[in-house]
C-alpha cells in the first residue's frame, strides 16, 4: 500500500471525480522530492493566467492592420486596469518560456526508458509553446513585429519549387496584411487550447507511470499523498512567482521589449536591425550563423530535430542526474550555451559577432552530438561491467 488508506478522502468514492483526484490531489509523491519538480506547477500556473488573460485581451482587440497598433495603445491607455493585464500577459509569455527552457534542457540528465514517450510529448508542447508565441508577438502590428513576421516567414521561399507558394499562403496575399495577421491571431487563440491538451495528457501519463526522486530509486516507500503536502510548497513558488511578476510589470513592464515595436508598422521603413522578441534569439542566431539562407534554415531544422534524436540515449537503470555527473555538467554546459546564443543573437551582421555566432552554434551541436551520447556510452560501459546479468 503506498500511503495509508485513512488519508483517502471520501471523494473516491464519487465515479466522476475518482480519476482526477487520484491523478491531482491523492497522487502518491517520494516524500524527499525538491523544488526542481514544482517547475511542472509553475508552468501551468502560467498556462492559465496566460489563457485567462489572453481571453480577456481578444475582447477588446482587433486583427486589422489599421487598427491592431492602436487598439493595444486603447488597452494600455483607456481600459481598466488593460494596462496590467497587456504587461501581464506579455511579461509572464517571458517568464513561461524561461522555466519551459530549463525544463527542457533538464530532461537530458533523466532520460528514462519508462518516460522516453512523456518526454516526446514535452518537447512537442515546448514547440507549439514557440509558435504561439511569435504568432503573439506579431499581433501588436509594431514595427519589429512586422519586420519580424517579414522576415521569419520569407525564410521557407528557400524551399526549392515550393517555397514562394508556401509564402504566399501564408501571407494570404502578395504582401503582409489583413489577412495575414488574420492567420496569426487565428493560431494565437487556437494554439494555446491545443497545447492545454497536450499538457493535460502530458500530466496523466507522468502522473500514473513515473514516481522519479532525486535518488533516482524506484520504490514504493516513503510515499505521502500530494495533497496536501506538496500543494503547499507548490503554491509557495506559484506565490513568489506572482510576486515577480507583479513588481516587473509595475516596476519595469516594458525592460524586455523593443523600442522599434513603440512605433506602428511602416512596410517602407525598415529598422536597422531586425530581431524577434528576446526568447527566440537563441533560435535566431542558429538561424544566422550560416550565411546561406537555406543552411541556416537546415541548421535551424537540425537544432530541433536533435531534440528529439536525443531522447534514444535512455537509460534504463540510471533515473536521475543526480548520479550522471559528466550528463549533469553537459547539461549546464548547454544551459549556459542557451543563454550565449540569447546574447549574441540581438548582435549585428557583423565581425567578430559573426564568427562567435558560428562557434557557440557548433559547440551547441557537439553537446548534443558528441558529448551526451559519449557520455551515455561509459555509463553504459560501466553499468555492464558491475551488472553483467542485468544486460
Amino acid at each position: 500500500m503506498l500511503y495509508n488508506t485513512k488519508w483517502e478522502p471520501k471523494r473516491k468514492e464519487i465515479f466522476i471525480l475518482k480519476p482526477l483526484t487520484k491523478i491531482f490531489i491523492d497522487l502518491p509523491v517520494p516524500s524527499n522530492i525538491n523544488y526542481y519538480w514544482n517547475l511542472g506547477s509553475l508552468l501551468r500556473f502560467c498556462l492559465i493566467i496566460q489563457l485567462i488573460t489572453g481571453i480577456l485581451l481578444a475582447m477588446h482587440y482587433c486583427p486589422e492592420t489599421i487598427y491592431s497598433f492602436d487598439k493595444i495603445t486603447h488597452i494600455t491607455r483607456n481600459i481598466s486596469s488593460g494596462y496590467m493585464l497587456r504587461n501581464t500577459h506579455a511579461n509572464r509569455a517571458s517568464v513561461f518560456s524561461c522555466v519551459c527552457t530549463y525544463t527542457l534542457v533538464e530532461i537530458y540528465t533523466t532520460i528514462h526508458e519508462k518516460t522516453i514517450q512523456h518526454e516526446e510529448i514535452g518537447i512537442t508542447i515546448y514547440l507549439i509553446m514557440i509558435i504561439t508565441a511569435f504568432t503573439g508577438y506579431v499581433l501588436p502590428w509594431g514595427q519589429m513585429s512586422f519586420w519580424a513576421a517579414t522576415v521569419i516567414t520569407n525564410l521557407f521561399s528557400a524551399i526549392p519549387y515550393i517555397g514562394n507558394t508556401i509564402v504566399l499562403w501564408i501571407w494570404g496575399s502578395f504582401r503582409i496584411s489583413n489577412p495575414t495577421l488574420d492567420r496569426f491571431y487565428s493560431l494565437h487563440y487556437r494554439l494555446p487550447f491545443i497545447l492545454t491538451t497536450r499538457i493535460i495528457i502530458h500530466i496523466i501519463g507522468l502522473h500514473y507511470e513515473n514516481h522519479s526522486n532525486p535518488t533516482g530509486a524506484q520504490r514504493e516507500i516513503d510515499i505521502i499523498p500530494f495533497h496536501q503536502y506538496f500543494l503547499t510548497k507548490d503554491l509557495q513558488t506559484v506565490i513568489i512567482l506572482i510576486i515577480l511578476i507583479i513588481l516587473i510589470t509595475i516596476l519595469i513592464p516594458y525592460a524586455l521589449t523593443d523600442p522599434e515595436n513603440f512605433i506602428k508598422a511602416n512596410p517602407l521603413v525598415t529598422p536597422t536591425h531586425i530581431r524577434p522578441e528576446w526568447y527566440f534569439l537563441f533560435a535566431y542566431s542558429i538561424l544566422r550563423s550560416i550565411p546561406n539562407k537555406l543552411g541556416g534554415i537546415l541548421a535551424l531544422i537540425r537544432s530541433i530535430i536533435i531534440l528529439y534524436l536525443i531522447l534514444f540515449l535512455k537509460q534504463k537503470y540510471i533515473t536521475t542526474g543526480n548520479h550522471r555527473p559528466n550528463i549533469k555538467l553537459t547539461a549546464w554546459l548547454l544551459r549556459i550555451t542557451f543563454l550565449l546564443l540569447t546574447w549574441i543573437g540581438r548582435a549585428p551582421a557583423e565581425t567578430p559577432y559573426t564568427n562567435l555566432r558560428l562557434i557557440i552554434t557548433a559547440w551547441y551541436f557537439i553537446s548534443f552530438t558528441i558529448l551526451l551520447p559519449t557520455h551515455n556510452y561509459k555509463e553504459k560501459i560501466i553499468i555492464h561491467n558491475i551488472y553483467p546479468q542485468n544486460n
